[in-house]
């Protein structure tokens, strides 16, 4: 998927553990082979060349793109899996395989779970006795600097996912132009329990602007965002300041 990936596990009897993490990472793989729109022979390349079916196709492509509509019709289409007309669902595999690695390695029995995915964070559990899991979230205008730190704590699970060009340019699109989107934002940050979800609506608040994107996240439940501007304004939804420190 052209990014990291780190797991820290804690908790949990080591051989069943240690299994279901090894079934983890060769589970993100296999997704890379499915679904990577820069390999000609995957599955999902193949699918956008009419060369097989949904039902041909391995069936997380089946499940992936039910999601994928789902979250076109919850962000009124500016979350979209197309890309310059043609079938492209990586605005939602990657926090799709990211949550479900980590839900695998908790159902063997660790306490505590986190899968990073470049950067996006699948939380479940907790590292340590009264010890919640942290997650910090890095300042598009600065670099090396931290815009907040999201705590975990209270949470069986919370995700964080960030949407911007501060480190891979004018990548999002907007599904209504099919050209770069024309923003005001660097950055969306979102927490939401299920990364799937949160991937998605970070990417569909950042392509909407920071007042259309903070209105709409904030019609959301159990979700929260935080927004940076390029001219250095930060905006959050209510709720955000709940799960900051």
């Amino acid at each position: 998927m052209g990014t990291v990936f780190s797991l820290d596990v804690r908790g949990g009897e080591p051989t069943a553990v240690r299994a279901a993490l090894d079934e983890a990472v060769a589970g993100l793989h296999q997704v890379d082979e499915v679904f990577s729109t820069y390999r000609e022979d995957s599955q999902v390349s193949r699918l956008a060349r009419g060369e097989l079916t949904v039902d041909a196709c391995a069936p997380e492509v089946a499940e992936v793109l039910e999601l994928a509509a789902e979250a076109e019709r919850v962000s009124d289409g500016w979350f979209s899996t197309s890309y310059e007309g043609r079938l492209d669902p990586t605005g939602i595999v990657k926090g799709w395989a990211v949550e479900r690695a980590a839900r695998r390695i908790a159902a063997a029995g660790a306490s505590g779970v986190s899968v990073n995915g470049g950067g996006d964070v699948q939380l479940l559990g907790t590292p340590g006795a009264g010890r919640p899991w942290r997650v910090g979230v890095s300042d598009p205008l600065r670099p090396g600097g931290l815009a907040a730190v999201v705590s975990a704590a209270g949470a069986a699970e919370l995700a964080v996912a960030t949407s911007g060009s501060a480190e891979r340019g004018a990548h999002v699109v907007d599904p209504r132009t099919g050209r770069s989107a024309v923003t005001d934002l660097v950055a969306v940050t979102v927490v939401a329990p299920r990364l799937t979800w949160a991937d998605c609506w970070a990417t569909a608040a950042f392509a909407m602007g920071s007042r259309e994107g903070l209105r709409w996240l904030e019609s959301l439940d159990g979700v929260e965002g935080l927004l940076v501007t390029a001219g250095d304004e930060v905006r959050c939804t209510g709720g955000l300041a709940g799960w900051l420190g």
